[in-house]
This record gives structure tokens, C-alpha cells and sequence, in this order.
């Protein structure tokens, strides 16, 4: 079952069900985002970025305030599955199945450090590469990056360029990845490489996972989640608003 919240739809899944819903896509092919706050806006301001969510295969709730505002439009959600919190158990799994796993993007040399992480945990990694993607929608810029990918051959594909780069650089390249899954990770390559420190679980498990980034990078953080991401209050606001009119006399 999938939830709406504003342009997104959101999969109602508890974490095991997650993994076995990915695993479902491996041999298939497919595209898993975790949508945030900053995503839903994104989505309601970009059509092609909304486009990118719709042609999904799976969405997963990453971040306690979509959890509480699908509770507040009566649409519950049963629990967050963050990509950072998924990533290793994600990890694991590959190790017993034997899946190829193909690493893209993150901060310079946080890839060959996830990589080293994951083959020590029985990982088949299949392929690092952090090229320089300026723009996604680019077949000339996506071309010689997906030629590795396809001489890898993937099961997995972890994508780590970020929003709403990583989105639409899958979307744009569903063809070419044939049965590859294409996941959307974005900073989880540079937390597992220990680039990044992660917020603490108190502060994720409340929902300040935002402030805990804010005041780690200020300066490139403060325009999303000051400016930008305060509009994702009037998304569900319309919403409800929408919800009541619908259910009125």
C-alpha cells in the first residue's frame, strides 16, 4: 500500500518488509528512493523531479516527519526506514545472496573507503566510481559513467549523489540499467567511510536529525533546511485542508 503525502507516494513498509521488497526488484530491476522533507518539496516545486518519484519502484520513508504527518492525515505509516539506517543491513544481505554491488558517487574517496567496509563484510563490489555529475538529465554526461556500470554488471547500484541528482540520474537512466536495482543513497557512502558522523539515534528517533546536519555544515545546509524545507508544513497543511473538504457535507 502506498501513501500520499503531497506529490509523493510513499510505500507503507515496516523495515524487514523494505528488504524483502528490494530483494523482490534483484533479477528485475528497479528504482528505491527514501524520501525526506526536502524530497516532498522538491517534488511539489520540480515536475521532473515529481516524474522521477512516480516512475519509482519503491519509496521508503526516511525521516520521522513524514512518519507523523501521515499520521495526522490519518494515512499512518508503520515505522522510518532511513537509507542510512538500511544501507549495512542491505549490506549483509547482498554478502548471503551473493549480489554485485556497484558504488557511485560521494564525497572524494568515500567510495573506495564504503567499498573496503563492505568487501570485509563479504560484499561482492562490483565497481567505485565518483565522476563529476553536473547534470543528470545530460545523455553525454551520463554515457561513459553508465558504460562502467554496464561492464560491471550490478545487481545493486548505490547512488550517492545526492538529491534530486541521484533521482534524476536514475530516472533518466532506467534503459541503460537494465535489471540492475538503482538505489538513492545520499550521504550514506560518506557515513559508512566515516567522512560524516551521523546525528545521534536520540536526535534521529525525534526527528532533529535536520538540526543535528544544520550545525555540522551551516553554510551549505542553512538555505534547505531554513528556507526550504519550512514549505513541507503547508504540503501536509493542503493536504488536510484537502482531506476535510473531501469528507465535508
Amino acid at each position: 500500500m502506498r501513501i500520499s503525502l503531497g506529490p509523493v507516494q510513499v510505500d507503507a513498509l515496516t523495515f524487514s518488509q523494505a528488504l524483502q521488497a528490494i530483494e523482490g526488484l534483484v533479477g528485475c530491476g528497479g528504482s528505491v528512493f527514501t524520501p525526506n522533507v526536502d524530497h516532498v518539496v522538491l517534488a511539489d516545486e520540480d515536475a521532473e523531479f515529481r516524474a522521477a518519484y512516480s516512475a519509482a519502484s519503491l519509496c521508503l520513508a526516511d525521516g520521522m516527519p513524514l512518519v507523523w504527518a501521515a499520521r495526522l492525515l490519518g494515512r499512518p505509516l508503520p515505522e522510518k526506514v532511513s537509507g542510512s539506517d538500511l544501507l549495512m543491513p542491505l549490506m549483509e544481505l547482498a554478502a548471503v545472496r551473493g549480489w554485485r554491488v556497484y558504488l557511485l558517487g560521494g564525497a572524494p574517496g568515500a567510495a573506495e573507503k564504503a567499498a573496503e567496509v563492505f568487501r570485509a563484510r563479504g560484499v561482492k563490489v562490483a565497481g567505485v566510481d565518483a565522476p563529476m555529475l553536473r547534470d543528470p538529465r545530460s545523455a553525454a554526461e551520463r554515457a561513459p559513467i553508465l558504460e562502467k556500470i554496464g561492464a560491471a554488471a550490478p545487481d545493486l547500484l548505490l547512488v550517492a549523489f545526492g538529491a534530486p541528482k541521484q533521482e534524476l540520474f536514475i530516472h533518466h537512466s532506467r534503459r541503460e540499467l537494465g535489471k540492475a536495482v538503482a538505489l538513492g543513497i545520499g550521504a550514506s557512502l560518506d557515513f559508512v567511510a566515516g567522512h560524516v558522523r551521523r546525528a545521534p539515534r536520540w536526535m534521529s528517533e525525534h526527528g532533529l536529525e535536520w538540526l543535528y546536519r544544520l550545525l555540522c555544515e551551516p553554510r551549505r545546509l542553512w538555505r534547505r533546511y531554513l528556507l526550504r524545507d519550512p514549505k513541507f508544513a503547508l504540503i501536509v497543511w493542503r493536504e488536510l485542508i484537502g482531506k476535510r473538504a473531501l469528507l465535508s457535507p
